[in-house]
């Protein structure tokens, strides 16, 4: 034990880290000399490639290679689709997810998340749509999003609360491959909006200038969360710990603020607070 938090005090960690920490799970965390964790890079400004250098990138790639260094550990990337990442975290082929994941009750059996950032599903289209200015213009309409996350569920929960209860026609949902994917076919005139997550939207609309329009502001609450076996609960301390560290002396938000997520940014790390 003694080694254990001597381990962790070096890694920069708070004095209190070990505490609660079983014996044998912290002596697993000090074994490991690597930590396997999980990024698909389609999503920036979280995660990402530069164009320019084509290495990871982005707000999330940031945090875990601070997160690394706070616990004195490599971190090694996996590029792993998105929809194979629970079932990696639970069978231990990787020991982390670190890609944009919301926390949902229906992952937490499988895995727990500790939480360290807060969004939601945002709707928007572009400026050449010049009927579609608010929400509701999009009922009856086709919104694309990626088919992988919790927004197809959401934004039919929002079309039935608000298209279809006011008599209007509902929004068709149109799966998509990714946020890529549905710009794409927003471009080409396929569909009529895109949902993506709102903390993703000023990025886009940065990179690609006077081409898309927020419609509203997100419309459902979303915890995002970092992935982990239930039962490694040494690294769920461990990653819970750094994470407090980093909000402690500013350099969660430092993070945050290079990519433009402050807007987005926890004051306390939760473990599994998602619905």
């Amino acid at each position: 034990m003694k080694k254990t938090l001597l381990s962790l005090l070096t890694a920069g960690v708070l004095l209190n880290t070990a505490a609660g920490i079983q014996t044998a799970g912290a002596t697993e965390l000090t074994q490991k000399d690597e930590i396997k964790v999980a990024m698909m890079p389609n999503y920036p400004p979280l995660e990402f490639k530069d164009p320019a250098t084509g290495e990871l990138t982005g707000m999330d790639y940031d945090l875990g290679m601070e997160i690394g260094k706070r616990l004195n550990r490599k971190i090694s990337w996996q590029e792993i689709g998105f929809e194979q990442m629970v079932n990696a975290v639970a069978t231990k082929r990787i020991d982390m997810i670190l890609s944009g994941m919301t926390d949902t009750k229906a992952r937490q059996p499988i895995a727990t998340f500790v939480d360290y950032y807060h969004s939601g599903p945002q709707f928007y289209t572009t400026v050449a749509h010049k009927d579609i200015n608010q929400m509701l213009d999009l009922c009856g309409k086709k919104v694309g999003t990626s088919r992988r996350t919790t927004f197809p569920a959401e934004i039919a929960a929002w079309s039935q609360a608000n298209c279809e209860a006011a008599g209007k026609p509902a929004i068709v949902v149109v799966g998509a491959e990714g946020t890529a994917d549905a710009r794409t076919q927003l471009r080409q005139g396929r569909i009529d909006g895109v949902v993506q997550g709102s903390e993703t939207l000023p990025y886009i609309m940065n990179l690609e200038k006077d081409t898309y329009k927020p419609l509203g502001k997100a419309f459902a609450y979303q915890v995002t969360g970092i992935g982990i076996a239930k039962d490694d609960t040494a690294l769920i301390e461990g990653v819970k710990s750094a994470l407090t560290a980093m909000i402690d002396d500013g350099t969660y938000l430092k993070i945050l603020t290079k990519w433009g997520m402050q807007d987005g940014a926890i004051t306390e790390v939760t473990i599994n607070s998602g619905k």
